[in-house]
């Protein structure tokens, strides 16, 4: 009797049993506005995101880090992006970019954290990656084998070609170089759907080896990092020809289409107004008719992307229901920034010759059509106003998410995912790991979202890339471009809004709430200090 009760007493100490427990698949897309796909206004078809948005919780104020890497770096720590080495960029390949700086500039990630890989491997958890890292490349000991992950296919760098990715920005499976690229479907290779197909594949490999096993079931965490529709826009010709016709009406169009539909689906306030045309972007009616065919092209090839992407959602899903998964599963959407404006004003390379276009590495959609992704917003990815640091974000679980038809407006961020993640597995984070000591995240469990109910978070949201910045308190966002270059911060450049009745940030109260934009300077520079915005220079 007394062994009896030893027992029970340490088995109510550990996590639930891992049939219990969900798998976890955490899906980031690249460089998509706010507004693409069609659960966030977007008329570009993706009926399979849709789906699991609409059966699960939908976030209308969740925030990135402002741009693909440090968005990366928070998102597999939980820890801001300057606490773990990647306060700026990672190091491109065979460039040691950041090397001669101070350490929340180095480049990649550093020891003193630890990812969710890392964190879930010792709960019991297989631990699958496909897709982009961008956390670090140089060197072996920072890919993601050396980080926790079991299985890995993917690119290591940024971006690369989607048709035939070479080296140095190349795919690579497990530690090694991928010499010859084998196509994954009946069409050409395309990293969107070898991506896809290897999640499914280490998936399916896990699943199968549960099955075999006399012990306990283990549960699976897979991150599935697309590189689409990050530039070079590339995409299959079939997936374009659904929308060759569709854009013929111009940006101008796009963004009130958008707007319009974003109130009807209760994601925008109608008291919110558009944000005006980015003054750097012609009115539609004003380009020459000679450039419209290529234009319309281009953003056409940039929507057969993200089409593409939900296409290969939709095989994932499948493949879930078909091996009895899909029930138990947590699957979790977002973007690593807002709109891509990089690439000109009209955007970048020949889109008009196909081979050109397919060939290229840097073949870009331009601002123009950024700003209508970025709707109702203004600005972009590299910024923290809304149009740079808002992103769609959606958990879908059906044992364990109660579907809402309303939108969840708690402030959320991305340092909330980590907590989230370990709540649902029944993992501990470690104050130490492989001798390093490891900060606290100041994330908060999205868990109470799951049943609509509130975070109760007790502090501001705070974001810092490339001099843009943030401080978020309740309704409160006190934002500036420029505003803390490596002088330090610059106060003159804060702007402050009220985002519960101005979320497209056109009513600036810096001057009229001067004490309330003071107050929340002294707490983004307490944050800034204690993640190690500055020095950012030697």
């Amino acid at each position: 009797m007394k062994t009896l009760l030893t027992l029970l007493l340490i088995l109510s100490w550990l996590p639930l049993h891992a049939a219990e427990r969900p798998n976890i698949i955490l899906i980031m897309v690249d460089d998509m506005g706010f507004s693409d796909i069609g659960c966030y206004g977007g008329e570009i078809e993706t009926p399979n995101l849709d789906k699991l948005a609409r059966n699960g919780v939908r976030f209308s104020h969740f925030y990135n880090s402002g741009r693909c890497c440090p968005t990366r770096a928070t998102l597999m720590t939980g820890l801001h992006p300057h606490q773990v080495g990647i306060g700026h960029m990672t190091q491109p390949p065979n460039n040691e970019r950041g090397k001669n700086r101070p350490p929340a500039y180095q480049g990649y990630l550093n020891r003193n954290c630890v990812t969710i890989a890392e964190a879930l491997k010792p709960a019991g958890y297989a631990t699958l990656m496909a897709g982009k890292w961008h956390l670090g490349q140089n060197a072996r000991d920072r890919w993601p084998m050396q980080r926790g992950f079991e299985k890995f296919f993917g690119c290591l760098s940024g971006a690369t070609n989607f048709f035939n990715p070479q080296p140095p920005r190349g795919i690579t499976l497990q530690n090694e170089p991928v010499q010859t690229l084998k196509s994954t479907t009946a069409r050409s290779f395309y990293t969107t759907d070898a991506f896809t197909d290897y999640g499914i594949k280490f998936i399916s490999e896990h699943l199968n080896a549960n099955r075999k096993s006399t012990g306990p079931r283990s549960p699976f965490f897979l991150y599935l990092a697309y590189t689409a529709p990050h530039w070079p826009i590339q995409a299959h010709e079939v997936d374009i020809d659904k929308y060759r016709e569709r854009y013929h009406g111009g940006w101008d169009k796009l963004r009130e289409e958008r707007y319009q539909r974003q109130i009807r689906l209760g994601l925008i306030d109608s008291k919110w107004k558009l944000s005006p045309r980015d003054e750097r972007v012609p009115a539609w009616i004003d380009v020459p008719a000679a450039k419209k065919k290529a234009l319309a092209l281009r953003m056409a090839i940039y929507a057969a992307m993200v089409d593409r992407v939900d296409q290969n959602i939709g095989r994932l899903v499948a493949s879930l229901k078909g091996q009895d998964a899909f029930g138990n599963t947590l699957i979790m959407f977002l973007s690593d920034n807002g709109a891509c404006a990089e690439g000109g004003i009209l955007g970048r390379g020949n889109v008009l010759d196909i081979n050109k276009r397919n060939e290229s590495g840097s073949l870009a959609v331009g601002t123009a059509w950024a700003n209508a992704s970025s709707t109702p917003f203004r600005l972009y990815k590299h910024y923290a106003h809304e149009g740079g640091a808002a992103t769609p974000f959606f958990a879908h679980w059906p044992a364990g998410i109660k579907p809402s038809n309303e939108w969840y407006e708690d402030p959320a961020q991305l340092i909330d995912l980590m907590p989230t993640i370990l709540d649902v597995a029944g993992a501990a984070y470690p104050g130490e790991f492989n001798g390093h000591k490891i900060p606290a995240h100041d994330g908060v469990s999205l868990r109470p979202a799951f049943n609509s109910e509130g975070l109760n978070r007790r502090n501001p949201l705070f974001v810092e890339h490339e001099n843009n910045a943030f401080v978020r308190d309740g309704n409160w966002k006190l934002v500036g471009r420029k505003v803390s270059p490596k002088g330090g911060l610059d106060k003159s450049k804060w702007e402050l809004y009220n985002l519960k009745e101005d979320r497209t940030e056109l009513n600036n109260f810096a001057t009229t709430e001067a004490d309330r934009a003071k107050k929340m300077s002294r707490q983004w520079e307490a944050w800034a200090k204690r993640v190690g915005v500055f020095p950012k220079e030697k």
